[in-house]
């Protein structure tokens, strides 16, 4: 390919997209460049600490629990108070709770204030893809949550291998510096986030029922992309748990964690936006069922890795399966979600990744203390096979899209109302058949 046609292939990756969305965007990056918590808390309590793995996989799953209880609670925040006041709140909370928790020594208060980071950092997820459903076009959206997790995957490539090196001097500058880039996102969201929560008309209040989260619940099909989403994020999860574990139970240094698990955000970083520019209008059933079994079998071939080259070409697998399914699923979660209940639907959606981060250390854990790193490889192998045959079945007669409006964020900072179309695009909204 030429270089003019990389140039294209570019500026078309990147046009047309609000204002709005590129400084949540440049939020994302500059809070992705501070990660240190989730990616070495098995490493720091193992290696610095002395715990064991077991201990690192309980305080690992009360960091889980703690966005599992955030996830419905930010969710209805994001559609109560609005997008942005949960944004800041969240991420406030967050810089906070991780600084304290690099000078926690007691073992119980490390487990306790773990619990409270993760409550506070998965609080502001709901409210970053309700934002980003508000304010991006619905023919553009696949795209957009591609260039949102591209920027996620260019902070975590630069800040892992970094980390890694700093994690051998100090642990704490690790803690403290994710703290300063977390509380430096939340100054740029309230500074540069107008709110984008649409508005119920009057004609809207009387014809189309409150969304609770009853009705997110009594939605089957949209509850059965949550439970394959529990799946899939079992699976993606042991990069970050098991995987330092293992690699830990086999010798290797964090430095040499830090320098694998960068292979996953440098693959992102560099075939994200040609993939997705690939597979956007492609059927996403297919798309879902093929990197449920990718990123099964990527993590199944860890079990016969022994070097920190073998590593690094595994994750290059199951980093594939992420390209495909983040934006993919994304988008479908959006699409089946009704514009005045984007906060409880993302809510519940989020929490299907929370539950996963609760059970997924305790199950590696356990499973690497008891039989082996092997077993818990084979086990990925399995979810990933049933993971697929659930999105086959269940994306068979997916209703097809209907005419909505986006939401134009107001210079102001309040919301605008929902019936005004965007001068860019109409939103296409898709609900379930189940009554949604």
């Amino acid at each position: 390919m030429s270089v003019a046609s990389l140039r294209l292939a570019a500026r078309e990756s990147v046009s047309g997209l609000p204002r709005e969305f590129w400084w949540l965007w440049t939020s994302t990056l500059i809070n992705r460049l501070g990660a240190f918590v989730a990616t070495f808390m098995a490493l720091y309590l193992t290696l610095d600490r002395g715990y064991s793995a077991s201990y690192a996989g309980l305080v690992a799953s009360l960091h889980g629990l703690g966005g599992v209880v955030s996830s419905i609670g930010g969710g209805v925040m994001t559609d109560r108070l609005g997008r942005r006041p949960t944004l800041v709140i969240a991420q406030t909370a967050t810089a906070f709770s991780v600084a304290l928790l690099g000078f926690m020594t007691d073992p119980v208060a490390i487990a306790g204030v773990a619990f409270l980071v993760g409550m506070a950092s998965n609080a502001s997820r709901p409210a970053v893809q309700a934002m980003m459903a508000d304010i991006v076009r619905p023919e553009d959206r696949v795209r957009a949550f591609s260039l949102n997790y591209w920027a996620i995957n260019l902070g975590f490539a630069v800040s892992s291998a970094a980390a890694g090196f700093i994690a051998q001097y100090s642990y704490l500058a690790g803690f403290l510096g994710e703290a300063t880039l977390t509380l430096v996102c939340a100054i740029v969201v309230f500074l540069k986030l107008p709110e984008s929560r649409p508005q119920r008309t009057a004609e809207e209040k009387v014809t189309e029922p409150q969304v609770g989260i009853g009705t997110v619940l009594r939605d089957g099909r949209f509850m059965g992309v949550v439970g394959l989403s529990f799946l899939i994020s079992l699976i993606f999860q042991q990069g970050y748990v098991g995987l330092p574990v293992a690699m830990g139970t086999d010798g290797f240094s964090s430095a040499d964690f830090g320098l694998a698990i960068a292979v996953n955000g440098i693959l992102i970083v560099a075939v994200q936006i040609p993939v997705t520019r690939y597979i956007q209008h492609r059927d996403p059933r297919r798309l879902l069922v093929a990197s449920a079994l990718l990123a099964g079998y990527g993590f199944g071939l860890t079990a016969f890795a022994g070097s920190v080259a073998v590593y690094a070409l595994t994750i290059c697998f199951w980093t594939l399966a992420e390209i495909v399914n983040a934006p993919t699923q994304t988008g479908l979660v959006v699409r089946l979600s009704p514009t005045h209940g984007r906060g409880r639907y993302q809510g519940v959606y989020t929490m299907s990744w929370s539950v996963a981060a609760l059970v997924a250390p305790l199950l590696s854990g356990y499973v690497i203390d008891h039989f082996g790193a092997g077993w818990l490889w084979g086990t990925c192998a399995v979810l990933g096979m049933v993971a697929a045959a659930g999105y086959w079945g269940l994306m068979r007669g997916l209703p097809a899209e209907g005419p909505a409006t986006v939401a134009v964020p107001s210079p102001a900072g309040t919301p605008s109302p929902a019936g005004v179309p965007s001068p860019v695009a109409a939103d296409v909204e898709a609900r379930a058949d189940s009554g949604v």
